[in-house]
């Protein structure tokens, strides 16, 4: 005998499974507040990330800039490299600090469920965590407390889920990342170069034993993290490509839904065609639906018990 669950799936294949926009207003829930998860792992690993970069930029504008003897080099040089730094700890506070999707909590009620307007035959699924109907692709983080609409993972480092709606920062960060940290190797390499060839005690105004402990430390910190962003890059513009999150890929989840083209992925992800908007961490994500802007609130009302809601035939 089948178990009720994979039946209430098969009537899923048949009627299909309740679209992310049916489910939940598109654009961040049109809510202006800043998102930000209060986890203690999270905030330290943010912090971290903060720091190591203030400590690269010490090294490089300290111990390798400022006591160039070729201003034009420094000049060029710094504006590069604390360009692509202020872009990247931008990029990482709009990942940490935007809703990534989340699917309002609590509104599974009856009420709610009727003003959907749904097909007879077609099942929707409650989260018996948050109480939320789910759309499709969304999945409940257990960091967030919250279902987050196409949910590729929970970064510790950015201390948020990359999500539907934050994924384009995510990306800017590791690239702009990756970036600085492949710039500080070579400006180390051409350090290192100019040091060997002069006096060490007039390449820096630190001592030498203290200049090379300084730039090994940022040598170290620029491999480790320019092979981890790059990985982390290729592997998020391949998820939008190819239009399956790390979380489906990582499940092994049969698409159920219609895969989007690379480039269509890539101007949804990024906010709109091809621009200047697209690597920038200030601009944000167009609308992805021609809705109205006034979302009416969720009918209240009491939280249903199933967690697989089918809607019945008519007779």
């Amino acid at each position: 005998m089948r178990s009720p669950v994979p039946r209430f799936r098969d009537v899923e294949r048949q009627a299909g499974s309740l679209p992310p926009m049916q489910c939940v207003p598109p654009c961040h829930d049109r809510q202006n507040t800043m998102w930000f998860v209060r986890d203690a792992c999270g905030i330290v690993c943010a912090v971290i990330t903060w720091l190591l970069v203030f400590f690269a930029e010490f090294v490089v504008l300290f111990v390798m800039l400022l006591p160039s003897k070729n201003l034009t080099y420094s000049l060029v040089n710094g504006t590069i490299f604390n360009s692509l730094a202020f872009l990247a700890l931008a990029s990482h506070f709009r990942a940490m600090c935007t809703d990534p999707g989340a699917v309002p909590k609590g509104n599974a009620t009856k009420e709610y469920i009727e003003s959907l307007q749904l097909k007879p035959g077609q099942v929707v699924y409650k989260c018996p965590k948050c109480c939320s109907i789910k759309p499709d692709r969304a999945h409940h983080c257990s960091v967030c407390k919250r279902c987050i609409r196409k949910m590729d993972h929970h970064c510790p480092w950015v201390n948020n889920c990359v999500g539907e709606s934050n994924q384009k920062y995510f990306v800017l960060f590791t690239m702009y990342i990756a970036l600085i940290s492949l710039h500080a190797l070579v400006m180390v390499v051409f350090h290192f170069l100019y040091c060997f060839e002069d006096d060490w005690t007039k390449c820096s105004t630190f001592s030498p034993p203290a200049t090379v402990i300084l730039l090994i430390l940022l040598c170290f910190e620029g491999l480790l993290f320019l092979i981890f962003t790059s990985v982390m890059f290729g592997t998020q513009v391949h998820s939008i490509c190819t239009d399956e999150t790390g979380i489906e890929r990582l499940k092994g989840e049969a698409p159920t839904w219609e895969r989007t083209p690379c480039w269509e992925a890539m101007k949804l992800a990024f906010g709109g065609p091809l621009s200047l908007a697209w690597f920038s961490p200030f601009s944000d994500l167009s609308c992805r639906t021609n809705g109205s802007t006034n979302i009416p609130a969720p009918p209240q009302g009491e939280i249903i018990e199933e967690d697989v809601i089918e809607i019945p035939l008519q007779h």
